[in-house]
């Protein structure tokens, strides 16, 4: 089986809401689907959802680097191959992972489909039956927020993860203000996305809401400062997981020599793609860190690549891939049992693509063929 041909959408998620973060609102996700074609008449699909806050690339850039480096550098290779198709990316260009989480997605779901086996069948077997879903909550006023986390704790969430960082001080008021709202049952999670910049400020943060029964506290310092994460574990009695410090194997080596997360965010787009991503897995195994495979809000195409890999290990004990739940349109029909998620067992992903959504909310498409 060799790769004859494939199609690149540059395409435009729509939104039910804004989804606010600490550096960012989003109206719409911005995401490249690509879909390889074969030989035998096969295909599948892969998708690149880019942030330009955590891996420099952009939706723009992410489409130009698949389009004119990694496509035809992967162009006429066999899809089963992805040690070699991710040694030819790596050698075309430094980094990118996100541009090449795409490929890797859309190999894998080609190896299933051929296969006839589910992608998860690649990776281990299943592990896992089903995940809780977590609700995120934007960032918005307290008294919003805890509207937000009542809303969805009456449809059935057990889970809620707490977007922050915006104020300090104000988001002290924003997490107790949920916690006071939905009682003690529910599992709070704190994700800052960096936005308490230091480990003074966040500890100042943590100390006050000590009493709040939070989980874990995600990424609360700087991505780059591995130092004021130690400390931030060191000092706070709350586990601390590492989401935007971690990218590739190199990164997790100084998270576990330096012991600076109890867990850590793996998300495809950040290292590469499933291949990747079950390297750092087992890295983190081997250290006694646990894992999460979180995501940039992507369609149904890059969260069902998520929770294959999910299900498949042990060491994955919570997942956060709800984009699909986020849109108005998508281009594939992944299905949640809210709050829970399963995964059925048809071939490559599961997931079927409607190329009349997807034309729909394309903005840009190539086609690059190889030689015939």
């Amino acid at each position: 089986m060799k790769i004859t041909a494939v199609h690149l959408y540059g395409i435009h998620l729509p939104l039910k809401e804004p989804f606010i973060v600490s550096y960012e609102t989003y109206t719409s996700i911005p995401s490249v689907i690509v879909k390889i074609e074969t030989d035998n008449g096969l295909s599948g699909y892969g998708e690149a959802v880019a942030d330009e806050h955590v891996t420099g690339e952009t939706w723009a850039s992410t489409y130009q680097v698949l389009k004119n480096t990694l496509i035809p550098a992967v162009i006429g290779e066999n899809p089963f191959h992805l040690e070699k198709i991710h040694d030819k990316m790596n050698q075309v260009i430094h980094h990118a992972p996100t541009a090449k989480a795409a490929v890797d997605i859309a190999c894998y779901d080609l190896i299933g489909k051929a296969l006839k086996q589910p992608v998860y069948q690649l990776l281990g077997g299943k592990y896992h039956e089903q995940f809780p879903v977590a609700h995120v909550v934007s960032i918005l006023e307290p008294e919003e927020m805890a509207a937000d986390a009542l809303r969805a704790v009456q449809q059935g969430y057990k889970v809620l993860k707490l977007k922050v960082g915006t104020d300090k001080r104000k988001d002290i008021e924003r997490i107790r203000a949920v916690r006071e709202k939905v009682g003690n049952e529910i599992v709070i999670r704190v994700d800052v996305n960096q936005g308490w910049t230091t480990s003074a400020d966040s500890l100042f943060v943590l100390n006050k809401i000590e009493d709040c029964e939070i989980d874990w506290i995600e990424q609360p310092v700087l991505a780059d400062d591995l130092d004021a994460l130690v400390e931030v574990k060191q000092k706070s009695r709350l586990p601390v997981m590492a989401d935007e410090a971690l990218h590739s194997k190199k990164e997790m080596r100084e998270i576990i020599a330096k012991r600076a997360a109890d867990k850590v965010n793996i998300k495809l787009m950040k290292c590469g793609g499933i291949y990747p991503a079950m390297k750092l897995v087992h890295q983190a195994e081997m250290a006694g860190i646990t894992c999460q495979v979180g995501s940039m809000v992507e369609s149904s195409i890059a969260s069902a690549a998520g929770f294959h890999l999910s299900f498949s290990k042990k060491n994955i004990t919570s997942v956060e891939l709800t984009g699909p739940l986020k849109f108005t349109k998508d281009v594939g029909n992944l299905t949640y049992d809210l709050p829970y998620i399963q995964l059925n067992d048809l071939p490559g992903l599961g997931v079927e693509v409607d190329e009349d959504v997807l034309f729909e909310l394309t903005d840009m498409h190539d086609v690059i063929k190889g030689d015939c």
